[in-house]
């Protein structure tokens, strides 16, 4: 597919949009980085993030640039940057096949049934996940989808909490993504985050410290009440 086109610059499109092109791409910013010219999948989702994969590597892209950013197109160069002044430069040499789907409402995540158990027990114990905490509300809506709990801390202050069965990446990135949208509302801000859960990986917690996020690990049968009858060594 030729390149060209009138510059046009797209914010926060509702649809799914996927690219494949033989492209470089340059990360100007705090750090910078290149990926030498090749074919790739582009991905621009509909909460504004562009994303640049290759076909290995399984969900992690190689760069992208999360939300909010505006994404400018010129001819033969995609220029993605967010309010820091950071930029993407994704520079294109052919593109292969450019197309949009219209995904619609996503009804989210559904827990299993130990996983909401585990939620609603915190929510009548929050004082396990910190002293002094207190619930303000559970499933607590946001643009991108609902915090499982939203409490106050012993000094008032904001805390979003991810609740887990098992606690892997995957789960301190979704945490990751509220605090950014949740720590720009001013009634909230600052907003600290709890990462809780049955078992929490070494690779989630040393993501979750990275960033900033507390990890819990909570005993659900003593939630429930149930002790073990057993003696154990340790």
């Amino acid at each position: 597919m030729p390149l060209g086109g009138d510059r046009r610059v797209l914010r926060y499109p509702r649809r799914v949009r996927l690219v494949i092109a033989k492209c470089s791409v340059d990360y100007v910013g705090r750090l910078s980085a290149h990926l030498p010219l090749a074919t790739r999948l582009l991905m621009v989702k509909a909460d504004g993030s562009v994303s640049i994969h290759a076909d290995d590597r399984a969900y992690k892209p190689l760069n992208w640039m999360s939300p909010p950013c505006r994404l400018e197109e010129a001819p033969g160069v995609w220029r993605v940057v967010n309010k820091a002044g950071e930029e993407l430069r994704i520079t294109l040499e052919e593109i292969f096949q450019d197309t949009s789907y219209e995904l619609g409402v996503d009804p989210g995540l559904r827990k299993d049934g130990v996983e909401a158990h585990l939620q609603e027990l915190l929510a009548a114990n929050p004082g396990v996940l910190g002293e002094g905490f207190t619930l303000v509300r559970r499933e607590y809506m946001t643009a991108i989808g609902p915090v499982d709990l939203l409490c106050r801390d012993a000094n008032s202050g904001s805390v979003a909490v991810e609740v887990k069965r098992r606690g892997d990446i995957d789960g301190v990135e979704q945490l990751t993504r509220y605090l950014e949208l949740m720590n720009r509302d001013p009634l909230l801000s600052p907003v600290a985050g709890v990462f809780a859960a049955q078992e929490i990986k070494p690779q989630a917690r040393v993501l979750a410290t990275d960033r900033g996020i507390r990890c819990v690990v909570v005993n659900y049968d003593r939630l429930r009440g149930i002790e073990k009858d057993e003696l154990t060594l340790f």
